[in-house]
């Protein structure tokens, strides 16, 4: 039994901010639970993972750091999954799940978990608590990741909002159907539980700020919570410029066709907050790159969040601001049966946003980081256990650099959030893959003033056999630059290493052999500004430490190092040569 809830009067400010982060803490409680008893290393290592509370209308009110496009997911996730599902239908101990795709905003194998959560004598919840997690198997064509499928049904089982728990006790009937339409089932049920354990983590925290502070109290200080992050979010936009700018790119294919796709978007910054239009992209593909609309909604978030509250932790006050168009049928509107299982564009899109807002605020905005995440994978079946494992990694890229800054070198691709590597200790204990390098890339940011960061390099050794899936849909076009810096090269993964058979793919499933090698190159990020009126001094730490050669630092930037420092007389030579040219 919950303990009586007490009344209580009108807040003070200093009480809202104890509550605040009470409900923070207990998104973070849920966060530590998940990481702790997760099965799944893409869970408890890479932290692909999304944590949100909501209140009673549904609206966010806290989260805990995860992938941040699984975190504004689960904003358009929890509406539909409640009203499928019906609020009036719950009760306490009650815990459903969701992965139909144009309602979870995500591929089917990114479980959504959620719980209603109710006060002592109430019928109704006074919040509710969801994690959305990435799942390893349920029952799709092919295990691991669906690369070429043209329906959702190609993609796995699907749960549109489905009674799991009821009562606290396991609904078995359903926790069966997922166990044996898993090729894993181990690892999936392990995660099941530890979403359900974290789940009811956040209804007991949520309930006892409930008891500490009251109804009244509890739902006085959300709704201020949520109005003073809209004013904060208004009062940065008003001081951003006003405008409207569009910009265009493209997707590497489609997962069946070789034919490019057209993306593209209208950014306009009003009055009224942050419009953006994705009317102009391609109409829905065959392929499975179609975004659901609560995905591209969360493209948006991301941009309206850094450029205005980048500092603040999330609530439903901080998009109030945002409208995003994308009409049904578009791809960036998935509706049913459109396949969306390889959901890479949404990378693309980001970079995309901001590519736009680059034209109005080139000083706010970086050059084009690596562009999209080159993902790969392995599966293959345990020698000792003879259980089959497929194990992911995302490579680093390099972000972009910006009016003031460099690039950041080898880090996750900027819509990534927290999210982490896979440890190549996990990769070579779990997998049949060893790595025998794994490294900075020299010259592999954009030149520029500001340069963009470095790319990485790492070289694959196949120990078993089993299937290699690379998956990036940016491996044709360069990541753009601003201000005349240069652009990195792209994406690359090269299989088949040293054998008359290599090849350099992009998105891409093959077997594998004992002793085949692979090479896997994510992108570095793109240059800000030229790069002869980079500092020498600075040409010269980049040398020194490595990120640059002495050869690119001549024939790129015009600086001459002799003897680890920078010759003057030849760099000024130089500079003044190109500047005669110019």
């Amino acid at each position: 039994m919950n303990p009586p809830v007490p009344t209580q009067a009108k807040l003070d400010g200093a009480t809202v901010e104890v509550i605040r982060s009470y409900l923070v803490s207990a998104a973070e409680e849920m966060r530590r639970t998940l990481i702790r008893t997760a099965f799944n290393p893409v869970i408890y290592e890479v932290l692909d993972f999304g944590i949100s509370v909501y209140d009673a209308d549904l609206e966010l009110i806290a989260d805990a750091p995860g992938l941040a496009f699984f975190l504004g997911a689960n904003d358009y996730a929890i509406r539909k999954g409640v009203e499928f599902a019906g609020a009036e239908t719950m009760r306490p101990g009650d815990i459903f799940i969701m992965n139909y795709p144009y309602w979870n905003s995500a591929h089917a194998l990114d479980a959504t978990l959620f719980a209603p959560v109710f006060a002592d004598g109430d019928n109704k919840p006074f919040a509710y608590t969801c994690i959305r997690a990435h799942w390893m198997d349920l029952g799709a064509k092919d295990p691991g990741y669906v690369l070429d499928s043209t329906d959702m049904h190609q993609e796995g089982l699907i749960f549109p909002g489905t009674r799991i728990y009821k009562d606290g006790a396991p609904v078995k009937d359903i926790v069966d159907i997922i166990k044996f339409n898993s090729r894993m089932p181990g690892p999936v049920m392990g995660d099941l539980d530890a979403q359900v354990a974290a789940t009811r983590t956040g209804v007991e925290r949520l309930n006892a700020i409930l008891a500490k502070f009251g109804r009244g109290a509890f739902d006085e200080a959300v709704e201020r919570i949520k109005q003073a992050s809209d004013a904060l979010v208004r009062r940065a936009l008003s001081e951003l410029p006003r405008g409207t700018w569009e910009a265009s790119d493209v997707v590497d294919d489609d997962g069946i066709s070789n034919d490019p796709v057209p993306i593209h978007v209208k950014v306009t910054i009003d009055d009224e907050g942050l419009t953006c239009d994705f009317t102009g992209s391609s109409p829905a593909v065959r392929g499975p790159i179609n975004i659901p609309i609560g995905l591209t909604q969360t493209i948006c978030k991301f941009v309206l969040k850094s450029l205005t509250s980048a500092a603040q932790r999330n609530n439903a006050g901080s998009f109030r601001a945002l409208q995003v168009i994308a009409p049904e049928g578009n791809l960036f509107h998935a509706v049913y049966p459109s396949a969306t299982f390889t959901q890479w564009p949404a990378h693309l899109a980001l970079e995309l946003v901001y590519k736009a807002l680059a034209q109005g605020m080139p000083e706010r905005i970086a050059a084009c980081s690596g562009g999209d995440t080159l993902g790969f994978m392995m599966i293959g079946t345990d020698p000792l256990t003879k259980a089959m494992y497929a194990v992911s990694n995302n490579e680093p890229v390099g972000w972009g650099g910006s009016a003031e800054f460099d690039g950041i070198n080898a880090t996750n691709h900027i819509s990534g959030s927290l999210v982490r590597n896979t440890p190549i200790e996990v990769i070579e204990m779990k997998t049949g893959m060893m790595m025998e390098k794994f490294e900075v890339k020299p010259d592999s940011g954009g030149a520029g003033k500001q340069r963009g960061g470095m790319g990485t390099e790492r070289l694959i050794r196949f120990t078993q056999d089993g299937e290699f899936l690379s998956i990036t849909k940016r491996s044709k076009e360069r990541p753009w630059a601003l201000g005349g810096g240069a652009q990195p090269e792209a994406n690359e993964m090269i299989v088949r290493l040293g054998t008359p058979e290599e090849k350099r793919v992009g998105t891409y499933r093959m077997p594998v052999r004992i002793g085949d090698r692979a090479v896997a190159r994510g992108a570095g990020g793109a240059g800000y500004g030229l790069a002869i009126d980079r500092s020498p001094a600075a040409v010269l730490e980049d040398v020194l430490d490595g990120y640059v050669t002495a050869e690119a630092a001549r024939s790129v930037y015009k600086v001459v190092i002799v003897d680890g420092a920078v010759d003057d007389a030849q760099t000024q030579a130089l500079r003044a040569e190109v500047s005669a040219h110019a």
